[in-house]
């Protein structure tokens, strides 16, 4: 467990970067750049596992992006948490400006929302822009292009609900934190301060003891995960207040994202997608 002198020492002591090494600083700018990437974009694992959502990672597990996972999750480096947010809050972005794939159209290929809507987050284009309609007494807007979109009318005045992906009680009391929950919130943050409405509940729990995921392929990791996510008690009703994006901080083959997906739905709550930080070992959709 990350003990308090550490959280000390992160605060008053200089630190190297957590990306490259070089001194000066928790994260240099070059890095906090490569974070960011070039914009996310879909990602599919390959097999891709039952019930997975449409997913979208701001960057590929590697290199920069790859030390400065391991070191927030692993060495407890919680400054990196807003950073690692900032990049999340990207992909959920680009979550909100797709819809999941439909039948008939082509395998992998990004699918978008008819010209006038963002999404079923609850926003639309005015001038080119995504604007939420909360609170602000605006009606809800029809579908371009003669199509309708009832389920993205019904997500306008709602909160996007970001509901991370669990994390082990074991591994979190190891780590003295929850890694995809602390940078949920971070992304969170960002969201807000562009004007979306945000909430981060806490509503899924694994059920059930599961074996450590590193080192097991994907039919063995989905194996593995196979219902052992649900829904905290109460957590049908937090989970109606809007539509959900499911959130983690990488994606290896995407059985966790797929039984979060496959737990949520169960209890009621609309997937709209999932989003994550990085994702490893997959095909990534330029489109």
């Amino acid at each position: 467990m990350r003990s308090w002198w550490q959280e000390i020492a992160d605060l008053v002591l200089p630190a190297d970067c957590a990306g490259c090494g070089r001194p000066g600083g928790t994260l240099c700018d070059r890095c906090r750049e490569a974070l960011r990437g070039s914009g996310a974009r879909r990602v599919l694992p390959s097999p891709v596992p039952p019930g997975l959502p449409v997913v979208h990672a701001a960057v590929e597990y590697a290199d920069e992006a790859r030390a400065v996972l391991l070191a927030h999750k692993e060495r407890g480096v919680l400054r990196l948490a807003w950073p690692l947010g900032e990049a999340l809050a990207g992909a959920v972005r680009a979550v909100c400006g797709a819809r999941p794939a439909l039948g008939g159209e082509a395998k992998g290929e990004s699918a978008r929302r008819p010209r006038g809507l963002s999404s079923i987050c609850g926003y639309r284009r005015t001038g080119g822009r995504a604007r939420s309609t909360v609170d602000r007494g605006q009606p809800r807007p029809k579908a371009g292009g003669g199509s309708s979109a009832p389920e993205a009318n019904r997500a306008l005045g709602k909160p996007l609900l970001l509901v991370p992906v669990p994390s082990a009680r074991r591994a979190v009391g190891a780590r003295g934190h929850d890694p995809a929950r602390r940078i949920a919130l971070a992304a969170a943050g960002v969201l807000r301060g562009g004007g979306r409405p945000v909430r981060v509940p806490a509503v899924l729990r694994q059920l059930r003891r599961v074996t450590d995921q590193s080192g097991l392929g994907a039919r063995q990791r989905r194996a593995n995960v196979s219902g052992a996510l649900g829904v905290v008690p109460g957590g049908d009703r937090l989970l109606a207040a809007g539509p959900v994006v499911l959130v983690d901080d990488l994606m290896t083959t995407g059985a966790s994202l797929a039984e979060a997906a496959r737990a949520v739905t169960a209890a009621g709550g609309r997937v709209a997608g999932a989003a994550v930080v990085a994702a490893s070992l997959v095909r990534i959709n330029r489109n």
